[in-house]
Formats: structure tokens, C-alpha cells, sequence
């Protein structure tokens, strides 16, 4: 895409992983690829960087339309009549719905939303946080029982990032309502050690205070009449694997490809991306479950064993290498398919 130059230079630039106890004393500490599970050639990327350089380099081609949404669509003979909640109407060829995992799109052509969630009885929260504790492209972590607490900093920001990882303990409808939300992870959190009440503290002046379930998508088809999803909205592997960005933009290039492969045509370009895409999301998906168990311990047992294997394979001559087999599953999936050249 002619864009992998600029994305190496806003890489974020992590240099360190550690992980702490409740007292802050560092259990293990590992270079940041390895602890961020990527091989050294990867570039991590935020994402609010790679949205501005797509719609940089788009944006004299494609039309915008911000703070708009769909609120009802129908096909027609002449195409995908679309009505937007603000007023407007409007007929597309196609209509690719690529708005997450709460789709609208998809609510407004397959059905309700619990039809095709699976919770994965967990919740995750970010915002930014003042860097109270001077990290310089550093990532800290805190495992505690059924919750799991870090702040990280990445290259050329001056705030830092709290990110939490809580298990619901069997509770399956995660709130909404931003007000909802931060009471639950307060609560989630109550009487926790470390840096995590100060954490906390600042989640009321976060200005990108952002908190969901641990979710994903699962479809028998993406695609009816001329509306297909993309992304998040047809596939969603979870934030636990790691691979939701990459999912959706390999699946966008597949999905443009096999359309101009096509000619246009609509039904045999959206069963040629689902091919080939299915293979590749359904390999992703099952990272998530199996990944955020070993991200978020269950018990005090599980914490206290892990912190010990952890402190052991960081005095380890060869950590690096016992780690990139850890992580290989992760490896494996994210190159699960062989891209066409269109």
C-alpha cells in the first residue's frame, strides 16, 4: 500500500516490558518485543497514528462523512438505499459495513447484536493517564486475581496509557453508559495494590476514556444481497488476540481485490473474500481465549506461580529464545494467509 515506510517511523517504540507485585517491586523484566509479544522486524503502531495516515493519504479521493451514521438501509434495483441519522438519504452499489463490534450494519441486516456475540467473560479499559512514574517507552504490569493493571508509554507522547483486564466473574452484560462503566472497573479494582487507586484517580479527567467487553464475532455469512461486513463487525478475534487491526486491514485489501477481480460483481467478489478470509479470521480467533487466561490469573495460586516462572525465565540464559516458542502460536496465525497479488 506504499505505506510501510511512514508506519516505521510512528512505530511506538517500546523498549521494556516489567512486571511488578502490589508493593511496585519488579518481578521480571524483558526487551519490549519479546514482552509484547512481536518479533523484532513487527511495528506497532497506535492507532489513532495509522487512522490519520490512511485518511491523509485518502482523503482527496474519498468522501468523509464524520459524526453521521446509518440508521436504516434497503436495496433496490438501483443499489443499497441508505438513510442517515442525519437526515440524508442516500443509494450505493455496495454498502461495507466496517463499524465494530457493536455493528449497526449489522444489527440492520442479520439480525440483533447477542445473535453473533460471544463475551468472553472478560472486560478491558484504556485511557491516558498523566506519566506519574517517568516511563520512556516502557510498559509495566501488575497481576493480581482476576485482574490484571498496567501503564505504558510509547515514542513522542507526553501522557501515558493505563489499561486494565478484569474478569466479569460470570457477569455477561457489560454497561454501556460511560458513568456505568467506570463505577464497574472502580469497583472490579476496590482495595487493589500497586499504582492502580492512582490509576484509577485519573480515569474521571481522561479524555479518551474507552471500556468494553472482551468479545468476539462469530457468522455463518458475512455478506446479504449487497451488504457485506468487514473488520471487527464480521470477524472480531478480541482484543485478547492482538490481531483486529491486522484482520481488518488484510480483510479490506482481500475484500477490494476480489471485487475488482470480479468486475464489479458483488456476489462473486463477496464469496471470493469470504474464502479466503474465513480460514485466516477463524486461526485468530482462537487466540483470544486461550490468550487472555494467561493474561488475567484466575487465582492467587496462578498469580503466585506465574510470577515465579516469570522470574525465573528472565535469569534465564536464552529467555529470548524460550519466549519466541511461547509466542509462536501468536507468529503462526498472523501470517495464516497468502496474500494475491490483484
Amino acid at each position: 500500500m506504499g505505506l510501510l515506510d511512514e508506519i516505521r517511523r510512528m512505530r511506538t517504540d517500546v523498549r521494556s516490558g516489567t512486571v511488578v507485585n502490589a508493593a511496585g517491586k519488579r518481578v521480571a523484566s524483558m526487551d519490549g518485543d519479546t514482552f509484547g509479544g512481536r518479533t523484532h522486524g513487527d511495528a506497532e503502531i497506535l492507532r489513532g497514528d495509522l487512522h490519520r495516515l490512511l485518511y491523509e493519504r485518502t482523503g482527496s479521493d474519498v468522501e468523509y462523512l464524520f459524526g453521521d451514521s446509518i440508521a436504516a438501509l434497503k436495496e433496490t434495483s438501483e443499489g443499497v438505499e441508505v438513510v442517515l441519522s442525519g437526515g440524508a438519504t442516500r443509494t450505493f452499489d455496495p454498502v461495507v459495513g466496517a463499524d465494530g463490534l457493536h455493528s449497526v450494519t449489522r444489527s440492520l441486516v442479520f439480525g440483533p447484536e447477542e445473535e453473533f456475540v460471544r463475551d468472553l467473560g472478560h472486560r478491558i479499559s484504556i485511557f491516558s493517564v498523566p506519566d506519574h512514574l517517568g516511563l520512556d517507552r516502557e510498559e509495566v504490569t501488575y497481576v493480581g486475581p482476576g485482574r490484571t493493571a498496567l501503564m505504558y508509554s510509547t515514542s513522542g507522547e507526553d501522557a501515558a496509557k493505563a489499561m486494565f483486564l478484569f474478569s466479569t466473574q460470570g457477569a455477561t452484560d457489560a454497561p454501556r453508559d460511560p458513568a456505568a462503566q467506570k463505577q464497574a472497573l472502580a469497583a472490579a479494582y476496590a482495595g487493589e495494590g500497586w499504582e492502580v487507586p492512582r490509576l484509577l484517580e485519573g480515569m474521571g479527567r481522561a479524555p479518551d476514556f474507552y471500556c468494553d467487553s472482551i468479545s468476539q464475532v462469530q457468522m455463518q455469512r458475512w455478506s446479504e444481497g449487497r451488504v457485506v461486513l468487514l473488520g471487527d463487525a464480521a470477524y472480531c478475534a478480541s482484543p485478547a488476540s492482538g490481531q483486529g487491526t491486522s484482520l481488518a486491514l488484510v480483510g479490506a485489501y482481500v475484500l477490494a481485490g476480489e471485487l475488482a477481480a470480479a468486475g464489479g460483481d458483488h456476489r462473486t467478489g463477496f464469496g471470493a473474500y469470504e474464502r479466503e478470509m474465513r480460514p485466516f479470521a477463524e486461526t485468530n480467533q482462537k487466540l483470544g481465549p486461550a490468550n487472555i487466561k494467561r493474561m488475567v490469573m484466575r487465582t492467587k495460586g496462578q498469580v503466585r506461580m506465574s510470577m515465579a516462572m516469570l522470574g525465573l525465565l528472565s535469569r534465564m540464559p536464552g529467555k529470548d529464545r524460550i519466549m519466541a516458542k511461547a509466542i509462536a502460536p501468536i507468529h503462526k496465525a498472523a501470517n495464516a494467509i497468502t496474500l494475491k497479488s490483484y
